[in-house]
């Protein structure tokens, strides 16, 4: 008794603690700390994360652009989506999704995004930065051009305005020569959009320690000469180097805010090992976010109404128990969401419920069990102790098999790139497990607890059990 004391208070503390997290406030920041295991950023615990079905936003489909009958190479794609995945999170797009679908293809799914026509250019460009020693020549901005590393993308841009598949304001295109590149986007360590001293929008860059000194010996041999920046063969700026330059410099051209953070993004995370087209773009609007998370809480307020009146129904005190711990329940599985972060869809929501459904499974068992040692003349005590102890094993096995099944419909989900499958996986999952918690640990504790305080009038009081 002494021990199940300690545990009931560990009980109510966990869940005042889970009712604190899922509160819809600002809490303290060390809490958020505290609570993020030392995470480097915070858990913001305001809001629960909320996926493009939800909130709105952009659904994006990508696919490797290959002539027909090639490959990409080995790891190829997999890399693409590293780099998506890089430039994504660069945008500044909180929960975005990012997954394989098939071989070729790169599902992207952008929660809440304001400029999907911006954020669909910086995804799908190859982002091939070089500097490019123009060989005298005047080269301007927005020229596109032929270069070593990339000797044909003036040819064939070119031959996609004559073929009326691009629009003729992308020329002027120079294709009379292939320009030396002298050193790839590799050398870069990193690349911010920023404002000069006069608020126009420019790209500062800092090198490597192997490509400060190869910037160094090329900037230092060419002092007074012109030297060209091109990102996919389309000159950014042609700037004249005045000095030597090893360590940092800066890229300047008429851009506006949303031009320099795209191109720093694309700098910044590299050049994509296969080019990529867009095959799909789905735009769900917020307002459709509203209607579904407001008919998604009615669904589970109702459900949940629902459960908790055909246990008390049914089980009467009992069942007045596994309630409490029912709702606990709910609020261990809302405070995990945050605390993951979860990303809530409709799916989720609904792997989430039907947990819900599972919990009460086992409370159901345990309480069934418990009426058959009663009426087989074991005391109260010795009865729920059985009816715990000796549904467990139903228990086990029944969550262990809906866990395998999970398991299953993740990596469905996360190979095929079906993110609706995966949310539906997780939750059901993260429910599960809590379920068994709930019901082996917190519903015993309230019963031992019951039994201590009045063990002696529950056995007289057959109805008050159920029976």
């Amino acid at each position: 008794m002494r021990t199940n004391s300690v545990s009931l208070v560990l009980v109510l503390l966990l869940a005042a603690l889970t009712f604190y997290i899922v509160l819809p406030i600002d809490h303290p920041a060390w809490f958020e700390r505290i609570v993020s295991l030392g995470s480097e950023t915070p858990r913001d615990l305001s809001e629960f994360k909320l996926g493009l079905d939800l909130q709105g936003g952009t659904q994006v489909l990508l696919e490797a652009d290959l002539a027909e009958g090639q490959s990409p190479a080995d790891g190829a794609m997999d890399t693409a989506r590293s780099i998506v995945e890089s430039r994504v999170n660069g945008l500044g797009v909180a929960e975005a999704v990012v997954q394989a679908q098939g071989d070729l293809r790169i599902i992207v799914e952008l929660p809440g995004i304001s400029n999907p026509d911006a954020a669909v250019e910086t995804l799908r460009s190859t982002g091939q930065l070089e500097f490019v020693d123009p060989a005298g020549l005047t080269l301007s901005q927005g020229m596109v051009i032929n270069t070593t590393n990339r000797p044909t993308v003036a040819t064939d841009l070119e031959a996609d305005i004559l073929a009326g598949r691009v629009r003729p304001e992308l020329l002027p295109v120079y294709t009379d020569r292939v320009f030396r590149t002298v050193m790839t986007g590799d050398v870069l360590r990193t690349a911010v959009a920023t404002q000069d001293q006069f608020n126009q929008w420019q790209i500062n860059f800092e090198l490597t320690p192997a490509g400060g000194e190869q910037f160094f010996e090329y900037t230092r041999a060419h002092i007074g000469q012109p030297m060209a920046i091109v990102l996919d063969g389309r000159v950014l700026s042609a700037p004249v180097i005045n000095a030597a330059i090893r360590d940092s410099g800066v890229i300047t051209g008429q851009f506006d805010r949303a031009d320099a953070e795209s191109l720093a993004v694309q700098m910044r995370y590299g050049a994509l090992p296969v080019p990529l087209k867009v095959i799909d773009i789905r735009t769900i609007g917020a307002s459709l976010g509203r209607d579904s998370v407001e008919s998604s809480l009615r669904a589970g307020i109702l459900g949940v109404a629902a459960v908790l009146l055909f246990m008390l129904a049914l089980y009467r005190l009992p069942g007045l128990l596994a309630s409490v711990a029912l709702v606990i329940y709910v609020l261990l599985n809302l405070a995990i969401f945050k605390l993951i972060p979860v990303t809530l869809t409709l799916p989720g929501i609904a792997g989430f419920i039907l947990s819900v459904g599972m919990a009460v499974d086992a409370n159901i068992l345990i309480f069934e069990r418990m009426k058959e040692e009663i009426r087989n003349g074991r005391s109260l005590r010795l009865a729920v102790e059985a009816g715990f102890s000796r549904a467990w094993l139903a228990i086990r096995d029944g969550n262990l098999s809906t866990l395998i099944s999970c398991a299953v419909l993740y990596w469905f989900g996360n190979t095929f790139g079906a993110s609706v499958v995966k949310g539906f996986a997780v939750t059901l999952s993260i429910g599960v497990v809590l379920s068994m918690f709930t019901a082996v640990v917190i519903s015993r504790t309230f019963m031992r607890a019951v039994l201590s305080a009045g063990g002696q009038r529950l056995s007289q009081s057959r109805a008050l059990l159920g029976i």
